[in-house]
């Protein structure tokens, strides 16, 4: 254990490594971008490049990439070596500070939505020094942003950074108003928290719905599942354990504040979350931690399943993404303190965050809508698709009466009573927690629930950021210039609370009784992401993130179409896959178990015509009559692949998958689930249910 901060970013060229190795005038320009996102010379980025090269050499690195994160979910790397001819015809090791500014990556194939033709292959990466390089799988890897030839943003990144420093710009005139002109730069911070699954790796080689689409397709319900509830913190085995201890020590090479690890409520399912960073930063490292939970997991023959809804029937995986606001220096800006009745700039600061997730809850929803985050959704296990904010029970009634003008008579927080003399006596928070809330107030941070596991966490943020931005931009422009600054902010809290007061909702989220509530209060309830992705590029939208300059409108139908496409493409993958698995496997695996439960009634019969063959005769009959309607079920699922297939318009197109493929797998699952249940085990041509989450 002594050796743990010795490892800790020793992988990383962080600002120890920076310190150490730069000269003091170039690590002064550096911390300054770094922390006030000011501008780097090129002769400086030369200094930087050489010395990065340097500590790069002595980790047994030869080759660089330029690491960025395009519009398809994962990330991507082309590898460079460090070697230049010489006129003697041998090799020296340099890096330039051009080499580290901006790479040259073909960005033709990457998801444009028409932003880039075919033949139109140039892009660009652009370093971002505001996150620090590192080595992964003996590479050096520089964190950039990713752009076409004409400026557009190709990546994921580009549009986060913008939204970060929009909220920066707005946050600061904010603070301006309360007198804080010495606050030099405002952050978000988040800590996303991610759910998975470990199953053998021999188990999930033999399922080509996981290997092809990172879920279950069949798969009957085994006997036992997360009812009795203790696999919840319980006690982690042995196999988990070395996993888990390895990824750790993996993350912490890497710099990845990974605090906290246990089992989650479904069998076989496992939480990591790390210690809050900046959003940029805890988006490139959450990045870094699935690919190397996929890693780490194989060289321990199991497999990581990341997809929101791996197996049917039991809770599906998520990623919940706390969100905080805080000044460079590190005070939160949502810290409510002592006495959050009395803290006129925390109040402020909530309100902006009430009135953003009202006026833009289309925009929450479409964040992380998805095709795998659509069957997890809503499912008594992660929050509806209806957007609403917890804030509990004391700030519910410090809102209420600053909006009636009466005093506050909150109760303190209480000494909890437990009942045992041996036992530690401590105080109980004000508030309990909600868990069924898609968006809560947890001390001084919001828990953004509604995030899919495999999610890249820079989507959600991005709104998060601009939103609140686009509040607190209405309240400077209220306040600034205002004749009486205290009798305006108070009327202006009151009004931002009596106006959007219905998106605060502290009761059962997943309850028939709030569906029908949040309908009575006008909230949105889009329960897929066909409902959703319209809204994206609606006039308000777009008139938002041009504003604040997060994406042109160019840039918002270009994501808008990739994001169609990827729900038609995912849905055509995961129908192709059962058509193939339901022909090529079930069909075959029960005609074969049909054929020998008809040899043994006739061989019974050979023998005597008295032996009772009723058992077989019967099974014969339901899987013959099974069998007759999977095979119906398959034809209708082709004919909807193909109706779907045929519609040219990318949103008709996901419309049809919704509603014509998308429910004919589920038929299709249905009749194969019940054939699997009255199959003979040896038969069946994949691992089951039993097999998969309950041998690791």
């Amino acid at each position: 254990m002594d050796r743990i901060p010795e490892l800790f970013g020793s992988l990383v060229f962080n600002d120890e490594t920076m310190k150490e190795r730069l000269p003091k005038d170039t690590y002064k320009a550096m911390k300054k971008t770094i922390e006030e996102g000011k501008s780097l010379d090129l002769s400086v980025a030369n200094v930087v490049a050489n010395a990065m090269k340097d500590w790069a050499i002595s980790k047994g690195v030869t080759h660089f990439t330029h690491w960025f994160q395009p519009m398809t979910g994962v990330t991507a790397e082309k590898h460079d070596s460090f070697i230049s001819a010489t006129q003697d015809g041998n090799v020296i090791m340099e890096f330039s500070g051009k080499e580290l500014i901006k790479g040259e990556p073909d960005a033709s194939s990457f998801p444009s939505g028409g932003l880039r033709a075919t033949f139109e292959a140039r892009g660009y990466t652009a370093w971002d020094p505001t996150s620090y390089a590192f080595i992964k799988d003996g590479i050096l890897c520089i964190p950039t942003a990713f752009c076409s030839y004409g400026g557009e943003a190709l990546d994921k990144k580009t549009p986060l950074l913008r939204s970060m420093e929009a909220i920066n710009v707005q946050a600061l005139r904010i603070l301006k108003l309360f007198g804080k002109t010495d606050v030099k730069r405002v952050v978000t911070t988040v800590g996303p928290e991610q759910e998975y699954f470990l199953i053998n790796k021999s188990d999930y080689l033999k399922r080509e719905d996981l290997r092809l689409c990172g879920r279950t397709l069949f798969g009957a319900k085994p006997p036992k599942g997360q009812e009795l509830d203790d696999h919840y913190f319980g006690a982690i085995k042995p196999r988990v354990v070395a996993y888990m201890k390895e990824l750790d020590e993996e993350l912490w090479k890497l710099g990845i504040l990974a605090k906290t690890k246990h089992n989650e409520v479904a069998p076989s399912q496992h939480e990591l979350a790390p210690i809050f960073s900046s959003t940029n930063i805890a988006t490139d490292h959450n990045q870094l931690t699935m690919e190397l939970m996929r890693k780490v997991a194989d060289r321990h023959d199991m497999a990581c399943l990341l997809h929101e809804k791996p197996f049917d029937g039991v809770n599906g995986s998520g990623k919940h993404n706390n969100w905080s606001i805080s000044t460079s220096d590190g005070v939160n800006l949502l810290e409510p303190g002592k006495s959050p009745y009395d803290n006129a700039q925390f109040l402020l600061f909530l309100c902006a965050v009430i009135k953003a997730v009202d006026d833009y809850q289309d925009l929450l929803r479409i964040s992380v809508a998805s095709a795998g985050n659509d069957h997890r959704l809503g499912a008594n296990e992660a929050p509806p698709a209806i957007v609403s904010m917890f804030v509990g029970d004391e700030l519910e009634g410090i809102l209420e009466s600053i909006e009636t003008g009466k005093p506050y008579k909150g109760k303190s927080a209480g000494e909890m009573e437990i009942g045992v003399h041996v036992l530690p006596h401590f105080r109980k928070d004000t508030t309990d927690r909600n868990r069924t809330s898609p968006f809560a107030f947890t001390g001084n941070k919001f828990e953004f629930r509604m995030l899919g596991s495999t999610f890249s966490i820079s989507g959600p943020n991005l709104v998060l950021n601009t939103i609140v931005a686009e509040s607190l931009a209405q309240f400077a422009d209220e306040l600034e210039g205002a004749p009486d600054f205290q009798a305006s902010l108070k009327a202006l809290i009151q009004r931002v609370i009596r106006e959007h007061k219905r998106i605060i909702f502290n009761g059962n989220n997943y309850s028939e009784e709030w569906v029908a509530e949040a309908e009575k209060r006008g909230l949105l309830n889009l329960k897929s992401t066909v409902d959703a992705l319209p809204l994206f590029i609606s006039e308000k939208n777009i008139a938002l993130f041009t504003k604040h300059h997060i994406f042109t409108e160019t840039e918002m139908h270009a994501r808008y179409e990739i994001l169609l496409e990827n729900y038609g493409k995912t849905l055509h993958i995961e129908a192709a896959t059962m058509l193939d698995m339901a022909k090529k496997d079930i069909l075959p695996a029960v005609a074969s178990y049909i054929n020998e439960l008809s040899q043994c009634a006739v061989r019974k019969a050979s023998v005597s015509d008295t032996m009772d063959c009723s058992a077989e005769k019967a099974l014969i009959a339901r899987l013959s009559a099974s069998l007759a309607r999977f095979y119906q079920e398959i034809e209708a699922l082709e004919a909807a692949l193909i109706q779907a297939e045929e519609k040219a318009d990318p949103r008709e197109s996901a419309e049809s998958y919704h509603d014509g493929v998308l429910a004919a797998m589920e038929e299709l699952r249905r009749t194969g689930d019940e054939m699997e249940s009255m199959t003979a085990k040896k038969y069946w041509p994949y691992p089951s249910y039993s097999d998969m989450l309950f041998s690791v």
